[in-house]
């Protein structure tokens, strides 16, 4: 937004319709939507609103602001500047979005009763929409009518939608179809495409057909990204090959520049999941080794399997340490985790440990009922005062029941005898 500033104040500087649509995105995510609507209103010609008004609907897209995007919608189609597929590819992706799945037809509908051509994303909206009313007969007249517009080229995504709505609806055979024509429309350009097909594979518990396209994908020219080893490894877990994610796993280390914890945290997932903390525990001593670095999610992974097979010193270290990273990232810990916890400092009478763990969860506003009665026996065990619980569970906005009242009043009694 600086340089665009700094060119705009340059004498021998014309902005163009395209340079309009630029700064519009650029208001929308430098500054608001409020200030890009008030630019919108200023641009001078209509070449340059027509430009503009795409990232402008984009933005109430992404807010999903039903009410915006269809009061701009009107005003485009008033000044006669709806023109293309994209504007109304944009409503109906809104309208997937808010759940309006019948809206997405009388888009369609608008737009060919007005002539405007639908392209492979339009049909791939429609065909979402009828998959999202269980509509198999709607879902395959609009493949046919894609596949026989002269204007779409069907690509692997539409067969992908296809395939995926057949496996939801129990048509294995079909859905099996879909992939292997989608097979053949991939391309040694693009390798996003063979993580979205193995993925539709895995879905139908298909391993033979997730290791033909991770073999295919690494003929695809370029380096094979850390987010397409943990797509495959995903998927093997799915269909239930450990051993060939451990595999795939160790192929990754060979080449890998970047120790990513990403990929290490799909096989910790496994081995956690399946009982195997010492694999776990080994797994996470390497990657240290290897010099990774763990993320919240890697403290997530190995507090669940200590709480599982009761290590509790260990689990409370991984949430201390869980909840050092909180300032990097919005992770928050499950609430049948955090109980799990306070349970533990209920059973060993750990009134400071309790204390401190409360402070970082009101912090974070995950303090409950429950957790709150967990808090209150932990003092009474200990026959320790705690004068501000009532206090504290006002500001979170909590509100006791019979148990909770009954524990308070014993407090007080605790409370009273401490006085001199």
């Amino acid at each position: 937004m600086q340089i665009f500033t700094w060119m705009e104040s340059l004498s021998t500087f014309n902005i163009s319709a395209t340079d309009h649509a630029t700064k519009l995105e650029l208001i929308t995510k430098v500054q608001t939507v409020a200030e890009a609507e008030m630019y919108f209103e200023k641009i001078p010609d209509s070449a340059s609103r027509k430009a503009a008004c795409f990232p402008l609907l984009h933005s109430y897209v992404k807010e999903r602001d039903l009410e915006k995007a269809e009061t701009f919608m009107a005003k485009l189609q008033s000044l006669g500047l709806l023109v293309n597929p994209h504007l109304f590819n944009e409503m109906m992706k809104l309208y997937m979005a808010t759940g309006h799945f019948e809206k997405v037809f009388s888009v369609i509908q608008h737009m060919k009763r007005n002539k405007f051509p639908l392209n492979v994303l339009s049909y791939n909206l429609w065909m979402n929409a009828c998959a999202k009313l269980s509509d198999v007969a709607l879902v395959e007249m609009v493949y046919k009518e894609m596949v026989t517009d002269k204007n779409v080229e069907v690509g692997w995504s539409s067969y992908c939608t296809l395939a995926n709505f057949y496996t939801t609806s129990g048509f294995y055979d079909k859905a099996l179809t879909a992939l292997r024509m989608a097979e053949q429309k991939l391309s040694m350009k693009n390798r996003l495409a063979y993580s979205f097909i193995m993925t539709n594979y895995s879905a139908l518990n298909n391993r033979d057909g997730v290791l033909r396209l991770w073999e295919s994908s690494k003929r695809v020219p370029g380096r094979i990204t850390c987010v397409n080893y943990i797509c495959v490894m995903l998927c093997l877990l799915k269909v239930g090959d450990i051993e060939e994610v451990e595999k795939i796993f160790r192929s990754w280390e060979r080449e890998c520049r970047k120790y990513d914890i990403r990929v290490s945290n799909v096989l910790l997932g496994a081995y956690v999941r399946n009982g195997r903390m010492d694999k776990a525990e080994a797994l996470h001593h390497h990657t240290l080794e290897r010099g990774g670095v763990p993320n919240y999610k890697t403290w997530e992974i190995l507090m669940e399997g200590w709480l599982k097979t009761k290590q509790m010193d260990k689990a409370v270290e991984a949430m201390k340490k869980g909840f050092c990273l909180l300032k990097f990232c919005v992770w928050r810990p499950a609430a049948e985790t955090v109980m799990a916890i306070m349970s533990y400092f209920e059973e060993q009478g750990s009134v400071e440990d309790a204390k401190e763990y409360v402070k970082v969860l009101r912090r974070l506003h995950l303090m409950t009922l429950p957790l709150y009665k967990s808090f209150l026996r932990v003092h009474i065990q200990a026959g320790r005062a705690a004068p501000d619980i009532a206090k504290m569970m006002e500001r979170d906005k909590i509100e006791m029941d019979e148990e909770s009242t009954a524990l308070m009043e014993f407090m007080c009694k605790i409370n009273s005898a401490e006085v001199p």
